[in-house]
């Protein structure tokens, strides 16, 4: 049946249809466990569309933090954007869909003003405070909650993408906790081969490794130890990611526990 309290909701579009939603669906079992459970927000899993990643929002008795009450808030959010090129902006046709499992069809959900929504690095999200009444919802005669189950989705279409300039964003770890490892080599007067690697350690959200040349590397090539800092995860970081790291490299004197040390900066 046709419920004008939802049809009449400001700034909502609706119509129906009986297709669904061609990128993402999501079917909610046991919706009334959210609220019992005091699950005050859902995030989907991540989808797909026209070359992004996205989720759903659900905040199943309202957005709180916008004090919405008596509905039920629904948003979608763009997610690992930090390799998207500097001053990008995405806008998108954007369509949310409720399914009446009566009627077999459903209800598509767009802003009655502007058809495009702009998404940028500051502005990742988009939807709707008010998406339907809770009374709408749990009223069995809309066929929108049936057993205990909800299904909705959305259908993302990007209409324009773009990146102003270039440019690069700069991001310090304040008061940075020092991280030690330690890296025992073992048959040392045997190593044989050009370098040796320890094992993978974390410092700083940074993957790292040290790599040992037994014989010595460039200048110190035949006549030294030569020890290296090594990033482990290089290959992983974002396009144009830049890290600089402080780093002090040392070597036990295993008689008197008086290190050699060697101090440096790390640049990648």
């Amino acid at each position: 049946m046709a419920n004008p309290e939802f049809d009449d909701l400001q700034g909502v579009e609706r119509r129906v249809s009986e297709d669904p939603p061609a990128q993402y669906v999501v079917n909610i079992q046991s919706y009334s466990s959210l609220s019992k459970n005091s699950v005050g927000k859902y995030e989907s899993g991540v989808f797909q569309a026209g070359g992004y990643k996205w989720k759903l929002v659900l905040y199943p008795n309202g957005n709180k933090s916008k004090d919405v009450k008596d509905h039920v808030s629904l948003y979608l959010s763009m997610v690992e954007t930090s390799s998207l090129p500097s001053g990008w902006e995405v806008r998108a046709l954007v369509r949310f869909f409720l399914r009446d499992q009566d009627k077999d069809n459903y209800s598509i959900i767009q802003d009655a003003m502007r058809k495009e929504w702009h998404f940028h690095r500051t502005k990742l999200k988009c939807g709707f405070d008010q998406f339907i009444p809770l009374e709408t919802l749990h009223d069995a005669r809309n066929g929108y909650l049936m057993d205990d189950t909800c299904v909705l989705g959305a259908e993302v279409s990007v209409t324009k993408e773009k990146s102003t300039g270039q440019g690069e964003n700069l991001s310090m770890i304040k008061d940075a906790v020092s991280q030690r490892h330690v890296w025992y080599v073992m048959n040392f007067l045997k190593l044989d081969e050009e370098f040796y690697d320890s094992t993978v350690f974390m410092a700083g959200n940074h993957k790292w490794k040290m790599r040992l040349y037994p014989n010595g590397k460039g200048s110190g090539n035949g006549g030294f130890i030569s020890l290296y800092l090594v990033s482990a995860d290089v290959d992983t970081l974002p396009p144009g990611t830049k890290v600089i790291a402080g780093f002090s490299l040392r070597i036990m004197d295993q008689y008197q526990d008086n290190p050699y040390t060697g101090k440096g900066n790390y640049f990648l």
